[in-house]
């Protein structure tokens, strides 16, 4: 391991799942981490769909992908627990890792998110300015690029690809997986 990854304050974080037990960051070290802040009512919501679709192509070669329901903009995530999971796991068939709801602004931003605005501000500003904001972090814990809501998740790839081990975004793993 990288002296930079033993050292980032990405690792230091944790959240709660929406099942209700602590994910500590560090537990991702190695592992290139897409950080977006979710909604169940919001019209960027089948983005869910896209997001699902990245996990399933890539978890298997080092991506994870954490949902943090916010109900921040236009009330657009209003449940509880069972809502938000009505509204991603079974509405769209999420199964990547999501949290609690949390806010993503203000006083009381959850702390991964106060960091990722600290080191990728946005195009106005730090604040996040909807649902579905994404945060790209490499496998050292660094934050690399930040992505507007509007931004598809199949428009990542190319980004996600060129992070995630060489050998696992080789085409073929055929190769990788007999040694």
């Amino acid at each position: 391991m990288s002296t930079s990854q033993n050292n980032s304050p990405f690792y230091n974080l944790s959240a709660t799942s929406l099942q209700g037990k602590e994910v500590n960051m560090e537990d991702f070290k190695g592992k290139v981490v897409l950080v977006v802040n979710t909604a169940s009512h919001c019209g960027f919501t089948p983005q869910y769909e896209g997001l699902e679709d990245l996990y399933k192509k890539y978890k298997d070669d080092g991506l994870v992908i954490l949902g943090f329901p916010c109900n921040q903009f236009g009330n657009q995530e209003p449940g509880g627990k069972e809502e938000i999971e009505q509204g991603c796991l079974i509405n769209y068939g999420v199964s990547f890792p999501m949290m609690e709801k949390v806010d993503v602004n203000g006083s009381n931003a959850h702390p991964v998110f106060r960091y990722l605005k600290s080191e990728l501000g946005g195009l106005l500003g730090s604040r996040v300015k909807w649902n579905f904001t994404k945060f790209l972090i490499d496998a050292d814990g660094k934050p690399v690029k930040r992505y507007a809501p509007i931004t598809k998740p199949e428009k990542l790839t190319p980004d996600i690809e060129r992070l995630l081990p060489k050998a696992a975004a080789a085409p073929d793993k055929a190769q990788e997986s007999n040694k």
